[in-house]
C-alpha cells in the first residue's frame, strides 16, 4: 500500500488577532502544523504533502526543514477544494489520508486504524462522541445504521444539532475513488465553500462504504481556532506529557505544573519539583532530582545527579551524582564529569570539569578545563574573553583557587597548585606552588568619613569634579 498524507493548513486565523499563521502558533515550543508533521511521518508515507495559503513564505520558511512538499491553495474555497490542489499529483492507487494543520495532537495509532480501512476500499472518518459539540459536524446514518452523509454544525437542523456523533474532519479514503467525490462536491451551503465532507455523500451515492473509527481520546480531535483553545490544547499536550514520564516511573509534585517543549527520556525514580521545563532532547538517569523552577534543554543528567531550585542547563552533559545549583547556569558545550558540584551563583560555559571537583559560590567558568579534585572558591572568574577573542584556562588535578581570584587566560593552572584568595593570575602557576598577588595594604591616619550634603552641595560637587581639567 501506498500513502499519501494531505495537511490542510491554508487558513488565515483571524481569530488568533496575530501577525503569525496559525498553524505556526506554538504548542510546547513547536508550531502546531510541526506537530501534525510529526505524527503523520510515524506513518511512513510516501508523500506529506501540505496545503498552504495564507502566510505561506512565512510557513514554508519556519518549517524548511521539514521533509513534506508544499501545495498552494491561492484561493480558499472550502476543504474539499484545498484537498483536490494536492489531488492533481496524487497517483490514483494510493490511499490519501487527510490531517488539519490546526489539530495537533493526533496521535498515530488513530491514524493507523483509518488507513488500514481506507486500504479495504471505504472511505474512513474518524469520529469523537462529545457533551459539547459546538462546531462539529454531525455524522448522519440511514435506517440500515450506515452512514450517510456528514451535515456542518452551521447547515444542521434543530433535530441533527443533538446528534452527538461528531466528525473529526480526519479521512482516509482510496485517491481514485476520493478524486471522483471531490469533483462532484458543490457548494450550495451556508459558507458557500466546497466542503470536504460532501464527499460522503458522494461515496453513499457511488454505492461505497462509509466507516467510522472512534477515537477513545477526545483530545486527539481538538482544533485550535483562538488563544483559548490554544491555551486548553496546551494543557491537554502537558498533562499526556507528564503522564507519559508518571508511567515511567517518575514522580511529579504537580502533574500540572510541568512543560516539556520536546522529547524526554527517563531511568526509575526520577524525582520532579513543580515548574520545571524541559526543551529539546532531554535525558534523565536513574534518580535524578529536579528542584523547583529549572529549565533543562538539550541536557543529559547522569543517575543520582540533583539540579536544586531555579537553575538552569542549556546543552550540558551531566555524569553520575553531581549537584548543581540553586541558581547555577549550566551553559552550552559543558561537560560535567562524576561528582561535580556546581553551586549557586555559578556559571559555566564551554567547559569540562573534572571527577569531584566544585565550584560552589559566586563563579564563572567560560572556555575553561579544570581536572578533578578542583576547588574553584566563592567569587573567581576565568578571564576569557579580551573584546575580540575567548582564551582558555586550564586547571590541572588537584589545583585550590582561592576565593577572589581572577585568572586571565590563556592561563594553566599547574597539578596540586595553590592561587591565593585575591589574586589576579596572568602568567601559568607552576605545579605544587602557592602563587598569589598581593597589593601592599596601607592604612590611612586620620582619614574620616565625608559629612553627608545636603542637594545643592552635592550638585556643585559633581559639577566641579566633572569639569576638572585633566592633569
Amino acid at each position: 500500500m501506498h500513502l499519501s498524507v494531505v495537511i490542510l493548513a491554508a487558513g488565515q486565523g483571524k481569530r488568533m488577532n496575530s501577525d503569525l499563521p496559525k498553524v505556526l502558533q506554538p504548542l510546547a515550543g513547536r508550531p502546531l502544523l510541526q506537530h501534525v508533521i510529526r505524527t503523520a511521518r510515524e506513518l511512513e508515507p510516501a508523500n506529506i504533502y501540505v496545503v498552504y495559503g495564507h502566510g505561506g513564505a512565512q510557513v514554508q520558511a519556519a518549517l524548511s526543514q521539514e521533509p513534506v512538499e508544499w501545495i498552494l491553495q491561492a484561493n480558499q474555497l472550502g476543504t474539499g477544494h484545498a484537498v483536490m490542489q494536492a489531488m492533481c499529483v496524487i497517483p490514483d492507487d494510493h490511499t490519501v489520508l487527510v490531517l488539519y494543520g490546526d489539530v495537533p495532537l493526533i496521535r498515530a495509532p488513530s491514524l493507523k486504524k483509518l488507513v488500514a480501512l481506507a486500504a479495504e476500499g471505504t472511505l474512513a472518518l474518524l469520529s469523537v462522541t462529545l457533551d459539547d459539540a459546538a462546531g462539529y459536524g454531525r455524522i448522519l446514518r440511514g435506517a440500515d445504521g450506515r452512514v450517510s452523509a456528514i451535515v456542518e454544525h452551521r447547515d444542521a437542523s434543530p433535530a441533527e444539532l443533538d446528534i452527538r456523533e461528531l466528525n473529526s474532519g480526519l479521512m482516509a479514503a482510496p485517491a481514485g475513488r476520493l478524486r471522483e467525490w471531490l469533483l462532484g462536491l458543490g457548494s450550495n451551503n451556508a459558507a458557500r465553500e466546497y466542503y470536504l465532507t460532501d464527499a460522503v455523500a458522494g461515496a453513499v451515492q457511488s454505492g461505497y462504504r462509509v466507516d467510522t473509527v472512534l477515537t477513545a481520546r477526545a483530545a486527539e480531535v481538538v482544533g485550535v481556532n483562538d488563544k483559548i483553545q490554544l491555551a486548553q490544547v496546551e494543557a491537554l499536550y502537558r498533562r499526556e506529557r507528564a503522564e507519559e514520564l508518571m508511567l515511567a516511573g517518575a514522580t511529579l509534585v504537580d502533574p500540572e505544573r510541568i512543560d516539556i517543549r520536546g522529547e524526554v527520556a527517563i531511568e526509575r525514580d526520577v524525582f520532579i519539583d513543580v515548574n520545571a521545563v524541559f526543551i529539546g532532547h532531554v535525558r534523565l538517569g536513574r534518580g535524578v532530582k529536579i528542584g523547583p523552577n529549572c529549565v533543562i534543554g538539550d541536557s543529559e543528567l547522569g543517575a543520582g545527579t540533583e539540579v536544586y531550585a531555579n537553575s538552569l542547563l542549556d546543552n550540558a552533559r551531566v555524569a553520575e551524582n553531581c549537584r548543581i545549583g540553586p541558581f547555577a547556569r549550566v551553559r552550552p558545550d559543558t561537560v560535567l564529569h562524576d561528582g561535580v558540584h556546581i553551586g549557586n551563583f555559578v556559571e559555566v560555559k564551554n567547559s569540562e570539569i573534572g571527577v569531584g571537583s566544585k565550584a560552589n559560590h559566586l563563579s564563572y567558568l567560560g572556555d575553561t578545563r579544570v581536572g578533578s579534585g578542583v576547588n574553584v572558591g566563592a567569587g573567581s572568574v576565568t578571564c576569557n574573553y579580551d573584546g575580540q577573542n575567548k582564551w582558555p584556562t586550564i586547571i590541572e588535578d588537584g589545583a585550590f583557587i582561592g576565593s577572589g581570584s581572577m585568572l586571565v587566560a590563556p592561563v594553566r593552572i599547574g597539578a596540586g597548585a595553590t592561587i591565593g584568595a585575591g589574586s589576579t593570575i596572568t602568567e601559568s602557576a607552576a605545579d605544587g606552588e602557592l602563587t598569589l598577588t598581593r597589593a601592599q595594604q596601607k592604612t590611612i591616619a586620620g582619614w574620616t568619613r565625608p559629612d553627608k550634603l545636603d542637594e545643592e552641595a552635592k550638585a556643585a560637587a559633581i559639577d566641579a569634579a566633572l569639569t576638572k581639567p585633566k592633569p
